[in-house]
């Protein structure tokens, strides 16, 4: 019997052969397709098996749930655990998994009873120590896996990375080179992590014979060959780049029409009609309507039977989320603005422009002060979750954590490590509002300067986005007030986002910074030569979120 011609009738109940015609008299509640050596998964009756190609069964055993043969082993399911069998039916190895791939070039992937992913052999033993959150197929002897913030590389069989660089999505290398998710777009890469050209689309297939087939981000669809050349164009571009330089010019339409919708209180009055809006708001209704459109558009709010409701994103708008962005909006719509009017004066080099000073305007503006530090909260909040893990701390270090805010990074590191003894060091107007508003249990609060000796006693220093508010002399100054602060040998953690040489990523963030405090953004050679400069070493660099990065580092 030829079971490579079989296929499956359109109810999935039995197999037909070259002639269309049913292989065998049984019929099933389902079936799949033939793998070699010529068995098909089969299930009746909530049991599942393998059959023959005339549907006689391959063993005698019986399980919850079969696919097909890869390699001669096959995946199954019996009492919720997963496994592999072999074409007779016996288990493959002793171990059972909450998941199992398909073995691919001798190796498979399995999820743990963690929810940890790794590769097995076909004895079920590991292939090495680590765990990742998800792990692919090997192919041309390389597979992807993905850490715990979402960002993925390559590894060989031993379990050692190709390349040190990760992507936001990742796939197995075909033909030599593998599709990669950089933060601005695909691109092809090679066996070393790098683009082999400088282009980046939305959208890439694999390369067939030296080609690949791409969307460009205006919509076209191009061929390209393997430096990243135009072949030829499958669709015009559907959107121009007129167009996208208009819309990204017009980006205050949205910060405005966010901070006014939370000013006006309306985000916190949904769900409701446009005039319970307007009445409560105390606003005009065809105004407060062409408003609430305009939210629709930027999906902050949708029409539910006749009400206006907010959408998953608007909930973070609600003064009452603990992740609230209401402050924030305000910040970007009102405050903001006016900082940004400046650049043209701070670009240029006649000494006329001085960055502002916003610590002490802030400490000064009674009704932006709270606002300001609860909006610098939330973000710490959201970004800081996974702090613990990243640190990997003993649990018994005395923890200065300076510029420390409101304490949420020093909440998450108590909530994990009980006996740490963890200081927040900060403005005098900042600790006031902490000891007001947070949640004290077991912080210790010190007003002070960073720029002046610190009073207080550490082995342990963190600055989390604490020196990108600053220019290299006040940066400096800062490091030898910790440096100060610690022996040699203690540890020093630096939480901010890394600008990368190859990349204009956080560029504009880079820019915003030097608008709102003369600060800015770094790459990693530029904060080894503040390290140097300050009596500390660089030891490592960890990965906090998608934003953020951990710089290790001990005092020398």
């Amino acid at each position: 019997m030829d079971w490579k011609s079989y296929k499956i009738n359109v109810d999935q109940h039995y197999h037909l052969n070259s002639q269309m015609k049913p292989a065998y008299k049984q019929q099933f509640d389902n079936v799949l397709a033939f793998h070699a050596p010529g068995l098909a998964p089969v299930s009746l009756k909530k049991k599942s098996w393998h059959i023959h190609p005339d549907g006689t069964p391959a063993y005698t055993h019986r399980f919850d749930r079969c696919f097909g043969f890869y390699e001669e082993k096959a995946a199954v399911v019996k009492d919720k655990r997963w496994f592999h069998i072999l074409i007779d039916g016996n288990t493959a190895y002793k171990q059972h998994y909450k998941w199992v791939g398909n073995f691919q070039g001798g190796y498979c992937s399995v999820r743990d009873d963690n929810g940890h992913y790794h590769h097995i052999n076909f004895a079920g033993e590991r292939l090495y120590s680590e765990n990742w959150y998800y792990c692919g197929d090997f192919r041309e002897s390389t597979a992807v896996v993905q850490d715990k913030i979402g960002k993925s590389t390559h590894i060989n069989h031993e379990g050692t990375r190709l390349h040190d660089i990760w992507f936001d999505d990742l796939d197995v290398f075909h033909k030599g080179y593998a599709r990669a998710k950089f933060s601005n777009g695909w691109a092809h890469i090679n066996y070393q992590g790098q683009a082999i050209y400088p282009r980046r689309f939305s959208m890439i297939e694999p390369f067939y014979n030296g080609q690949s087939r791409v969307e460009c981000f205006n919509g076209a669809y191009e061929v390209i060959d393997e430096q990243g050349n135009t072949v030829t164009i499958l669709r015009p571009a559907t959107k121009s780049e007129f167009s996208m330089l208009s819309g990204d010019m017009v980006g205050f339409w949205r910060s405005q029409t966010i901070a006014t919708a939370v000013e006006l209180g309306l985000i916190d009055l949904l769900p409701g009609t446009s005039s319970d809006i307007a009445k409560l708001c105390q606003l005009d209704r065809v105004r407060v309507t062409r408003l609430l459109r305009a939210l629709g558009e930027l999906d902050i709010v949708n029409m539910e039977n006749g009400q206006w409701q907010l959408s998953s994103r608007g909930q973070y708008l609600h003064s009452n989320n603990p992740l609230t962005l209401a402050d924030a909006a305000k910040e970007y719509g009102r405050y903001f603005p006016a900082l940004w009017a400046n650049l043209p004066l701070a670009i240029k080099n006649d000494g006329k422009w001085l960055p502002p000073d916003i610590f002490n305007d802030i400490a000064q503006d009674e009704q932006r002060r709270v606002p300001h530090h609860r909006m610098l909260q939330s973000y710490a909040r959201h970004d800081y979750i996974n702090v613990t893990e990243v640190l990997q701390l003993k649990g018994n270090e005395v923890i200065v954590d300076a510029g420390g805010g409101l304490g949420t990074l020093a909440n998450y590191l108590l909530a994990s490590y009980p006996e740490l003894v963890v200081t927040v060091l900060d403005r005098p107007e900042v600790i006031e509002q902490a000891q007001n508003t947070s949640d004290v249990s077991g912080i210790n609060w010190v007003s002070g300067n960073l720029f002046e000796t610190w009073e207080v006693s550490a082995n342990t220093i963190i600055l989390a986005r604490v020196l990108h508010d600053w220019d290299d002399k006040n940066a400096i100054c800062i490091l030898k007030r910790a440096r100060e602060t610690l022996s040699s040998g203690d540890a020093l953690y630096i939480i901010e986002m890394l600008l990368t040489e190859n990349s204009f990523d956080g560029c504009l963030c880079d820019l915003h910074l030097l608008m709102a405090t003369g600060g800015q953004e770094r790459t990693e050679s530029e904060y080894k030569l503040l390290l140097n400069n300050s009596g500390f070493k660089l030891k490592e660099v960890r990965s906090l979120n998608d934003l953020s990065t951990v710089l290790v580092c001990v005092a020398i």
